[in-house]
């Protein structure tokens, strides 16, 4: 090549190469300036960074007693910040935070040499506490479902835009400023945000008094709060408390160093460990179900911002007025706390020596109570926290090469049956045993055999663990009716699981009859250890229900509360009137006998006669008059079950009582009762305002009249003689009630009413075999009466509430009195005798709760009977005719 022709040609490799270089400049250039004009936090908001607000939640009376928030906060100032944290954040975070200017060159070069030349992965990192705050201060893109050219062009952009802002911050605050808001910026997660919160949350310190070990494991969690969380991966966090305790000891003197070494042969202490929450503080089950209820409220109702964006209760700072009163809640609780410590400690000695999971069980019912038991083990954090140790690692390592696909146990178990060809495919796919439509990413986790056989070894290492780990006998905190709310005992996981299986649960709702506001709401017995309320779940609700079936006769049937019916066994058969029988229906008394006996309609409500009900039914010829009349009470006859069926089927049993409703849908029916025959729908929020104070949301019962103010006054009437005379609830106010008890004794239920309050309890257990074992342990009136007695007699008291003991029920129209003109008296029955015998023999094991002249019977869907040792006739509630 002559020199000619080699000039030309280097000639043109300098005009490629000065190409690439201006191309390669204008593209840079170009990417800066687009990220620079790009989603960037503006100098009003470096200048004004903002923070989550709380929403705050208010009784009826403006107190607050609860708040939604995500960020659980107390801002510092960097004069406040404690010298160990802020010795570890430097030596760990950035040694050199004081000599840059947002970006540190130097460690980006050191980390650029180390990372790309030397291959080393643990080359330190390069950012500086400005640009870890500027992270905080606007959210990172997803990188999922990008290509790795796409991720890196991402990744490379998110970390100028980092850049950017650092430079920003360092020029709109001091140095010191920047380190308080990062520290206070911080999400430490459990709850905690910000560094006062967590030493708080984790250690139940203040940020200043915070050890050196513990300001190193909190300024360790900065990396990676998640992977470094002390509760779910101790192992981990120690290891990350110890690098920070290294670096510490490399470019800070630190007071007795020599200690260290033994702290870093310890696993982090989380015994101080205490999550704010809002199970802190009264009502604690109603703020529970009060988030469910906004999280829905604002998209059912498209309540929006002026914006038009959702929402968020946990950030914009909305405030919530409820129609709690606290005054009543304090006495609800009070009075469900001590009845239910009474009724647990009859429990254990009802219990003695036997084992509810095996007592009076076939083989099918022993294996659905072990499912059972075994699946409240396996969902407790005891257990959680050992899966996440032996599978944890390996479920990410196979989720990360088979597309996410769902690993939870059921699934393991399920491939490993298939794996050792236990069950086939078409089996597990046919059964629904596995997700939908990942059979193809089964197979290939399948077929890989190294990463699901290390899945399958480790969840049969598992297993053992399991076994090993819950049944030894560990020092532990378990529920308990004492101030504290606890006791310290010595107890295997499984004894403890079991032990708290084994309380009795109760719920309690009281409603002011006319507005509909819910005054008080107690969700279980002790919010700590009980979390599901019982306010809104579905129980069998027993003899609760007979009051509407004796007012659908009475009020659409026309049929005279003074008509006598005789006892004795009444039969539904199949194709008679318009009954949907499929076979013969009779249902018995509760003790299986029928005395031949009259009884007019006030003495079989009293006496909760199962063939007095039957009887009317009998007369109205079908079952969807009660359903209307339930459908107006606010009992939907439309609602259905999962499996498409109603919540009140078409069959006669409904009017014993065999049907699942919520304590909630019970209080608002007897509003009704109490209402002058109105019903009224239970709602808990008056109104919600923004943080401006403008009212967003308006809380409206809906109401209608379901009973005819006459017929309605006849109920009154009904419901006032069930608790009369000596068989009252021993109230000032005008009061009636009915009692319900289910089969075997599993439901408890009392539905009271006076003129301004309705109140309604629930007791039994979370399963139908924590149960007692006999009517007069089981009864209603045993269970759930004595929790309403206590609460009103209570509100009664209270000064402060002045509760009005005067009020009376509505008077009902002309006619009334001449209406329910029936016998006064009526001679005390062969039954009654032949109880009163046997219950002169019994000894009386609750005195405390039953007065010295009375005994007390009730069938087994509900009402109480009771025999007035001192009198032998049954008296029906004097009525004043001066009314």
């Amino acid at each position: 090549m002559n020199e000619s022709k080699q000039y030309k040609y280097l000639k043109w490799i300098s005009y490629v190469l000065w190409a690439i270089l201006l191309l390669t400049f204008v593209l840079v250039t170009r990417f800066l300036v687009t990220t620079a004009n790009g989603d960037l936090p503006s100098f009003a908001d470096l200048e004004n960074p903002s923070y989550d607000e709380a929403s705050i939640i208010y009784d009826t009376n403006g107190e607050s007693f609860g708040k939604y928030y995500v960020e659980n906060r107390e801002l510092i100032t960097y004069e406040q910040l404690s010298p160990h944290v802020l010795n570890s954040l430097l030596a760990t975070e950035d040694i050199r935070f004081f000599k840059h200017s947002g970006i540190d060159i130097k460690a980006l070069l050191r980390v650029a040499f180390k990372t790309v030349l030397l291959r080393q992965e643990s080359s330190g990192g390069g950012s500086t506490i400005s640009q870890q705050l500027a992270k905080l201060l606007y959210k990172r893109s997803s990188f999922k479902n990008m290509s790795k050219f796409q991720r890196a062009f991402a990744l490379v952009q998110t970390k100028v835009k980092e850049w950017i802002t650092a430079v920003r911050l360092e020029k709109s605050y001091t140095k010191e400023e920047i380190i308080a808001m990062y520290l206070n910026k911080f999400e430490f997660i459990n709850g905690a945000h910000g560094i006062q919160a967590a030493a708080q949350t984790y250690f139940g310190v203040n940020q200043k008094n915070l050890s050196v070990p513990q300001a190193a494991l909190l300024v360790g969690m900065l990396k990676n709060p998640s992977l470094y969380n002390p509760l779910r991966f101790p192992e981990n966090a120690t290891v990350r408390r110890n690098v920070v305790l290294n670096q510490l000891e490399k470019y800070f003197e630190v007071e007795n160093s020599a200690e260290l070494d033994s702290v870093r042969q310890q696993t982090v202490d989380m015994t101080k460990f205490n999550r704010a929450a809002h199970d802190v503080g009264p009502a604690p089950y109603f703020r529970s179900e009060l988030t469910k209820w906004l999280k829905n409220l604002f998209d059912s109702e498209n309540i929006k911002k002026g914006d038009g964006s959702d929402y968020n209760i946990y950030t914009d700072g909305l405030k919530i007025y409820t129609t709690i009163d606290l005054r009543y809640q304090v006495h609800a609780e009070a009075a469900v706390a001590e009845h239910m410590k009474w009724l647990q400690d009859r429990y254990w000695q009802v219990w003695r020596n036997r084992n509810p999971w095996t007592y009076d069980a076939d083989a099918e019912q022993r294996k659905i109570r072990k499912l059972t038991l075994d699946r409240k083990l396996k969902e407790s954090e005891r257990y959680l926290q050992l899966h996440d140790r032996f599978l944890g690692p390996i479920k990410l390592e196979a989720q990360k090469n088979y597309n996410d696909i769902p690993l939870n146990e059921n699934v393991i178990k399920v491939l490993i049956d298939i794996y050792n060809k236990k069950i086939s495919w078409n089996h597990a796919i046919s059964k629904n045993l596995l997700p939908e439509g990942l059979e193809g990413d089964y197979k290939n986790l399948l077929k890989g055999k190294t990463v699901f056989k290390t899945i399958k070894s480790q969840y049969e290492a598992l297993q053992k663990e399991f076994k090993v780990v819950f049944n030894t006998k560990i020092p532990m905190q378990v529920f308990d009716y004492s101030e504290a709310g606890f006791k310290e005992v010595e107890m295997s996981p499984l004894d403890s699981v079991k032990y708290h299986n084994q309380h009795l649960q109760t719920s309690l709702l009281a409603v002011h009859p006319r507005t509909g506001h819910i005054k008080a709401w107690v969700g279980g017995s002790g919010f700590n250890y009980f979390k599901y309320d019982h306010v809104n779940s579905k129980r069998q609700v027993g003899s609760t229900i007979k009051p509407f079936v004796y007012a659908t006769a009475i009020s659409l049937m026309g049929i005279s509360p003074c008509q006598t019916y005789e006892d004795i066994q009444y039969t539904i058969a199949p194709g008679s009137d318009n009954f949907l029988v499929d076979k013969e229906w009779s249902p018995s008394n509760a003790n299986g006998e029928f005395t031949g006996n009259f009884y007019n309609l006030y003495q079989g409500l009293f006496y909760s006669k199962n063939s007095i009900t039957v009887r009317l039914v009998k007369e109205m010829g079908n079952v969807d008059v009660i359903r209307e009349l339930l459908d107006n009470v606010g009992i939907s006859k439309t609602a259905e079950l999962p499996d498409g069926r109603y919540v009140i089927p078409r069959v006669p049993s409904i009017c014993l009582g065999a049907i699942d409703l919520s304590l909630k849908e019970m209080a608002g029916a007897y509003t009704t009762f109490a209402n002058d025959g109105i019903y009224t729908e239970p709602i808990f929020i008056s109104r919600i305002e923004d943080k401006s104070g403008k009212i967003i949301y308006t809380g409206l019962p809906k109401s209608r009249r379901a009973i005819n103010s006459l017929y309605n006054g006849v109920m009154v009437d009904m419901l006032k003689n069930n608790v009369h005379g000596g068989y009252g609830l021993g109230l000032e106010s005008q009061a009636g009630g009915k009692t319900g008890t289910t089969n075997d004794y599993a439901d408890g239920w009392f539905m009271s009413i006076t003129p301004d309050l309705v109140t309604g309890v629930w007791s039994g257990g979370d399963d139908k075999w924590i149960r007692f074992l006999s009517l007069d342990d089981g009864q209603g009136f045993v269970m759930a009466r004595p929790i309403v007695q206590k609460f009103l007699k209570a509100v009664e008291n209270d000064t402060l509430i002045n509760f009005n003991k005067e009020a009376e029920f509505p008077s009902p129209p002309k006619g009334f009195l001449e209406f329910i003109d029936c016998d006064k008296f009526k001679q005390m029955s062969v039954e009654e005798e032949q109880n009163l015998s046997k219950l002169n023999q019994r000894e009386d094991e609750f005195s405390e709760e039953f007065s010295d002249e009375l005994i007390e019977f009730e069938d087994e869907f509900g009402d109480e009977i009771k025999v007035d040792t001192t009198k032998a006739e049954i008296k029906k509630d004097t009525i004043d005719q001066n009314r």
